[in-house]
């Protein structure tokens, strides 16, 4: 692989030249987080001791969104996105809702919070999708949508032509792309959805996470969150509905029509007990399958997309219902795509020069078909990760230094008195 600048310029088989980088082992494209936010990494490891339900989940979540500001928030995003990194991530989707301050009061500068995950994200050398998400309301029952409470004003620009005033504001670069999204149809109410799609954007959706939410959306529009979608112009081919965990038979075909992705987020759906959507049916109807860390329960891709598949299996009792091959498109090249980066995901002239060298000589990997290694392989096996030409982890270390104590520096704070 010849690589000039952020690209792979020839791809030819011969012996290495004195000089040239060798990546030992298996080597895959760069691997993409279509769903994360940041800030949820604190929660890691914190949130076992009182079992409960996503909704009992979600207050201990409000309460470190509570605590955040610019600064807190650079120096653990910084630490978040460098972890992922060393798991072979290259792009990360962020999908971004702590907008303002406490009490929704807006920072001078209005995307200062947006500001912090850019640079955090150049910081760590991954590229990033900034998914800025639209989310004006608390919540929705039979009756209608509730307001929003003490912490969820930070999240809420008042409507939808506020947030894209403010969102207009951002600026895309080499390694930066700005993408839309709907917190979901519980934060947004329908008339002011099709305000949040934006023509040649990715578009993204937390979409039938919890039973509760259809219930509610059944209750007061008489229809799934997906046919809402549909019906107000956001649901297509640019728009990436993450979890998709409860959606129905006529769901499926709906995405499937659109051919919208899909995002599976097994790590978190299996820790929050949410559930486990049909992705081997999503695929089979057309919808390409991503896959994200979503609350960060970890930061290993390879494991997200090995849940995915077991996941399938526990619930149909048949092996091989996303195959291997599968996985790694969901990890790599449609991946990419849902973010807006349709160029990165391959190993191929033009394509972007990511890189992931997973060790086949390791204990979990030792003997090993290299074709199965993303159903074995973890992030502790990736020891070089490449992207845009640039080396950002050699040897299993990353550029920025000691990860493991930059996100005990940035999360303990936020924990302090709580």
């Amino acid at each position: 692989m010849v690589v000039d600048g952020a690209r792979i310029t020839d791809v030819r088989e011969e012996a290495p030249a004195p000089g040239d980088m060798r990546l030992a082992g298996l080597v895959l494209p760069g691997f993409a987080d279509a769903h994360g936010h940041a800030f949820h990494r604190a929660l890691r490891g914190r949130t076992h001791d009182r079992g409960g339900t996503f909704w009992t989940w979600r207050e201990r979540m409000y309460s470190v969104a509570a605590r955040l500001d610019p600064d807190s928030y650079l120096a653990l995003a910084r630490a978040t996105y460098a972890e992922l990194a060393l798991g072979g991530v290259t792009c990360v989707g962020e999908f971004h809702y702590l907008h303002h301050g406490p009490g929704g009061v807006r920072y001078a500068d209005p995307n200062a919070m947006g500001a912090a995950l850019v640079q955090a994200a150049a910081d760590a050398g991954v590229r990033l999708t900034l998914l800025d998400t639209c989310y004006l309301a608390g919540g929705l029952d039979g009756s209608g949508h509730t307001p929003l409470d003490d912490v969820q004003l930070r999240f809420s620009d008042g409507d939808a032509d506020a947030w894209g005033a403010r969102v207009a504001d951002l600026t895309e670069g080499p390694a930066l792309r700005v993408g839309a999204a709907i917190h979901s149809v519980r934060a947004v109410p329908a008339e002011q959805l099709p305000r949040v799609v934006v023509p040649g954007r990715p578009l993204h959706v937390h979409l039938s996470e919890q039973p509760a939410e259809n219930a509610a959306c059944l209750a007061h529009h008489g229809r799934t969150p997906a046919a809402l979608l549909a019906e107000h112009g956001a649901l297509g081919p640019v728009t990436t509905a993450v979890h998709a965990t409860h959606v129905t038979n006529d769901d499926i075909a709906l995405l499937g029509g659109v051919r919208a992705t899909v995002c599976a987020c097994p790590s978190t759906e299996a820790d929050l007990a949410d559930g486990h959507g049909p992705f081997r049916a999503l695929r089979e109807v057309g919808c390409p399958i991503a896959l994200g860390s979503d609350q960060h329960v970890q930061a290993d891709l390879l494991a997200e997309a090995r849940l995915a598949e077991y996941s399938e299996r526990l619930t149909t009792g048949e092996r091989g219902r996303l195959p291997p091959a599968a996985l790694v498109d969901a990890l790599t090249v449609d991946g990419h795509a849902a973010l807006g980066w349709p160029e990165a995901g391959r190993i191929t002239v033009g394509a972007r020069a990511d890189l992931v060298a997973v060790a086949l000589d390791r204990p979990r990997t030792a003997g090993i078909d290299p074709a199965q290694a993303v159903l074995v392989a973890g992030a502790e096996d990736v020891h070089t990760v490449v992207v845009d030409g640039r080396v950002v982890v050699e040897d299993g270390h990353h550029v920025v230094g000691d990860v493991a104590r930059l996100l005990a520096d940035a999360i303990a704070p936020l924990w302090e008195d709580a």
